[in-house]
């Protein structure tokens, strides 16, 4: 019967927490979570590391590790989402909440795997539904200098 209960409670927990139980098995090390991420890194960047995550790992290691280990390692890994489709959410969500330089750095990357201008306007269109004019206002301009330094 023990045994029984464990397996109840494992579906159970993977049930309510999936993500959870997919992010990490027991072979991946924190080593290998890293590299996964500096690969998600160099596959949205043009083959090259990201500036801000490089600066913060001088001065915040621990947050530049989990970071890349945790947020690209095990999340933007994941194979549920294209990464056009997981840019332009990305993009959509940070402008959002108002983080136009998260925003924007996800930006250069969604135009480097071939998410056009015009697809980065339509997504800040729709945060005058979902967060108002004012951030949807500084989203624009913020993209709006993104696009003429890379024009």
């Amino acid at each position: 019967m023990k045994t029984r209960h464990r397996i109840i409670a494992a579906a159970l927990l993977v049930a309510a927490f999936p993500a959870a139980a997919l992010s990490q098995t027991p072979s991946q090390t924190t080593a290998e979570r890293q590299q996964r991420g500096a690969e998600v890194i160099r596959s949205l960047n043009k083959g090259e590391t990201q500036p801000n995550l490089e600066r913060m790992r001088e001065e915040f290691p621990f947050l530049a590790e989990a970071t890349e280990g945790y947020a690209l390692g095990d999340i933007w890994s994941r194979p549920g989402l294209d990464s056009r489709t997981r840019q332009l959410a990305a993009v959509t969500a940070f402008a959002a909440l108002g983080e136009t330089g998260i925003m924007r750095v996800h930006a250069g990357y969604a135009l480097n795997i071939g998410v056009t201008e015009e697809e980065l306007k339509e997504a800040i269109y729709l945060v005058t539904v979902t967060s108002g004019f004012p951030r949807a206002i500084a989203a624009s301009q913020a993209l709006a200098e993104l696009f003429a330094e890379r024009r």
